[in-house]
């Protein structure tokens, strides 16, 4: 009865050293938010509390003008369109980057599954590093070493999206049964072999259904990287909106023809996830049987 009271009595004094640690983390992390909006608003020409009535002023005078110019939006969308598919481009072609590079290193920094097990964690915090960057700072760097354009942009969200899907990746990984791979080794076959034929059946599913989620992700980062003169639609919003009032028409334009592409991808991309995810589970019941 001893031991268990002292044991009972140990748990809870850790139980409560750990609340009084997080307690403590949250009031850091609340003074460091308040001391930062503090510094912000004071450092702010027009100061956020004065200018939180206004907030609405822009989104108001768009709207009204788009609204008196509406007949102009089908043909300033038209017009647009360029833009979209080169936005769209940048979105593709990062994707396929960033999914070839986080298969390569998922399978790096997988536990069982690497060639060189004890590089495990370098790998593992190489994806951190690559993760934890956003594609803007990416971006703006090699925007001043490369020039504008959409070369850019691709790096980057190809950079932030291999740190991405490789956690994704590395974690269906670890989930895959490895008989297959043990079976494979058994008759001599090498580690691309045992991969190959052993993990990636199992995982391409999963693999690609995350690839096409980051896709709509990646369509969103490419528009908003065209702000900073990476191409593509955004850099066209950027110009609608920098004309201010008489060109807010070709702003709502390409708002609508973003949000109508976002739409529609992410309709897409979901019914090809869902089809993917149930042949998947056909499967697993098939081979139960």
């Amino acid at each position: 009865m001893t031991d268990a009271s002292d044991i009972a009595a140990n748990y809870r004094a850790q139980l409560s050293r750990r609340r009084s640690y997080g307690a403590l983390l949250w009031g850091i992390f609340a003074l460091l938010m308040i001391s930062g909006f503090r510094l912000a608003n004071e450092r702010n020409a027009g100061g956020f509390w004065q200018g939180l009535p206004q907030v609405f002023d822009f989104p108001a005078e768009l709207v009204a003008e788009a609204v008196q110019k509406a007949a102009n939006l089908p043909g300033l969308m038209a017009k647009a369109l360029p833009a979209l598919v080169e936005t769209l481009n940048i979105a593709a072609v990062s994707t396929l980057l960033g999914a070839a590079g986080g298969a390569i290193m998922a399978l790096l920094s997988t536990r069982g599954l690497a060639p060189w097990p004890r590089l495990v964690p370098v790998f593992r915090r190489l994806l951190d590093v690559s993760r934890a960057i956003p594609e803007l700072v990416i971006a703006l760097v090699l925007i001043f070493v490369l020039g504008g354009g959409p070369v850019p942009a691709a790096i980057a969200i190809a950079f932030h999206t291999t740190g991405a899907l490789g956690k994704l990746f590395s974690e269906v990984a670890e989930n895959a049964s490895l008989k297959p791979v043990e079976g494979l080794q058994s008759v001599g076959a090498g580690w691309l072999q045992r991969v190959w034929f052993g993990v990636v059946p199992q995982v391409a599913p999963n693999w690609a259904s995350y690839a096409m989620l980051r896709f709509e992700i990646n369509i969103r980062a490419s528009a908003i990287l065209g702000f900073v003169g990476a191409g593509g639609i955004g850099y066209e919003l950027r110009n609608a909106i920098s004309w201010g009032q008489g060109r807010y028409d070709a702003a709502a334009a390409i708002f609508l023809l973003l949000f109508a592409t976002i739409v529609f991808f992410d309709q897409l991309t979901s019914m090809a996830r869902a089809r993917l995810v149930r042949g998947q589970e056909r499967g697993e019941a098939g081979g139960r049987i």
